[in-house]
């Protein structure tokens, strides 16, 4: 799989293909990598079992037989190099040992699912292939994943088998906030006319988005401004083109919001924007055929 393939719904994208070298990055959405479905040599994944929930309390994912948040010293095995600017190098075994990232103090996390919240800063580790999930936090499945994960990078076992997100709104997050998260995803407007378009005061507005979904709106709108500008690139727009199209004050201000929410720069992202997917009914009731769970 040399470029990978992104597709976009109402609150969440899903990529399926090489992770490459990027640098640490924070996003505005929860962010769920998996190891990909395994795949035989007639092509068709292994299905030994549908998951028979997406999601099980905290504490049946710390005892699925994976730490909730576990951390690998860099000599331990399959990927190593955890230290503050040391290159880090995935090794042969990756594929039977789960995907890795590596956290702002350098330490490694790895698990067959790994789920980090909004706005912790991370990086990836390179591999051939993963399955990756950006859900939003005005999305149905964020209003749950806010409730089990909340502390960092964590290794979630029981989203090993995720492959269908589904479409809905939220149902705990304040409809105001909602709705000036809606207005954001449209089009850039100041804190004061934003605040008055959902009947509260800026205050109010700052207040709710802090505590409701961690972050401060002027992050959502960098993230909105961002998926604005994969948009424009997608439907054949140049860099520069679609950094003035999504709101930003040129191409090199793009790239820098760019690097600093996803950790890679415009051109990089191209070719998996440009290999896009829409969603089409049968993929949203049936997405991934599920991965096996034997033990190796």
């Amino acid at each position: 799989m040399d470029r990978g393939q992104f597709t976009v719904g109402d609150g969440w994208a899903r990529y399926r293909g090489p992770a490459v070298e990027g640098s640490f990055h924070r996003h505005a959405a929860f962010q769920i990598v998996v190891t990909p479905p395994e795949v035989t040599p007639t092509g068709q994944a292994q299905d030994q079992h549908e998951s028979s929930a997406i999601l099980r309390t905290t504490a049946e994912i710390a005892g699925d037989g994976e730490a909730a948040s576990s951390v690998r010293p860099a000599d331990s095995g399959d990927i190593r190099a955890a230290r503050p600017g040391t290159p880090v190098v995935p090794c042969a075994r990756y594929s039977h040992g789960g995907v890795a990232m590596i956290d702002e103090s350098g330490a490694e996390h790895r698990g067959t699912a790994l789920v980090v919240p909004p706005m912790v800063r991370h990086r990836l580790v390179p591999a051939p292939d993963v399955l990756t999930f950006y859900i939003e936090p005005h999305s149905a499945l964020a209003d749950e994943l806010r409730e089990r994960f909340h502390d960092g990078i964590v290794a979630a076992p029981a989203l090993r088998d995720l492959h269908d997100i589904g479409e809905g709104r939220s149902h705990t997050l304040d409809p105001r906030l909602q709705h000036a998260m809606r207005l954001l995803r449209e089009r850039n407007l100041p804190m004061p006319r934003l605040a008055a378009e959902v009947g509260l005061s800026p205050q109010r507005l700052r207040a709710l988005a802090r505590s409701q979904i961690g972050m401060p709106l002027p992050r959502w709108r960098v993230w909105s401004e961002l998926r604005r500008a994969a948009e424009a690139l997608r439907a054949g727009q140049s860099p520069s083109e679609a950094a003035i199209t999504a709101g930003f004050a040129d191409q090199a201000h793009l790239t820098r919001r760019m690097r600093e929410m996803v950790g890679l720069t415009p051109a990089a992202v191209l070719p998996v924007l440009r290999n896009h997917l829409h969603p089409t009914p049968q993929a949203q009731t049936s997405g991934e055929q599920c991965r096996s769970r034997s033990t190796r």
